[in-house]
């Protein structure tokens, strides 16, 4: 079966593969329901950022409608730094699923100094790019569009 949306690629992964689903049931729930955070309680607002900064950018009211856009934000990233609190990762020390697609949409905020107030988050998410399975999977996709720039740049 072909499936498309992020977080049920996500979630098939971790059904198929070992250590991003726990075995018992709350934390398996816990996971779950961090990774659809991820995609509707935190991407939304990151996405937003990217609209007023860089696809919007030079539209009239996008100068206006920033402050907003980040308040917005801040107060998601507010809540999910004290949610996430002195802990290694969001359920405590085991990595899951909801860590794997939050990691990714915070990594949506590199390039801005916004993470910086959250140095929790900040991390956190260094923590998470910081292992070797996400450092792999990224080098892998820039060598997909290397290779897309490099046979590009042959046709041209």
């Amino acid at each position: 079966m072909e499936i498309f949306e992020s977080g049920a690629i996500a979630l098939r992964i971790a059904e198929k593969g070992k250590g991003l689903l726990p075995d018992d049931a709350d934390a398996r729930l816990n996971a779950i329901q961090w990774l659809i955070a991820a995609l509707n309680s935190v991407e939304p607002w990151v996405m937003q950022i990217a609209v007023v900064d860089v696809f919007e950018a030079e539209k009239p009211w996008s100068p206006m409608r920033r402050p907003r856009v980040i308040a917005d934000l801040e107060g998601r990233l507010t809540d999910l730094e004290a949610a996430l609190g002195d802990k290694t990762w969001l359920d405590g020390e085991a990595f899951t699923v909801g860590d794997l697609m939050m990691i990714s949409v915070l990594g949506g905020l590199r390039g801005t100094d916004i993470l910086q107030a959250y140095p929790r988050l900040a991390a956190y998410v260094a923590r998470g790019e910081a292992r070797p399975a996400h450092v792999k999977a990224m080098g892998d996709q820039l060598a997909l569009y290397e290779a897309a720039d490099a046979q590009e740049e042959m046709s041209a």
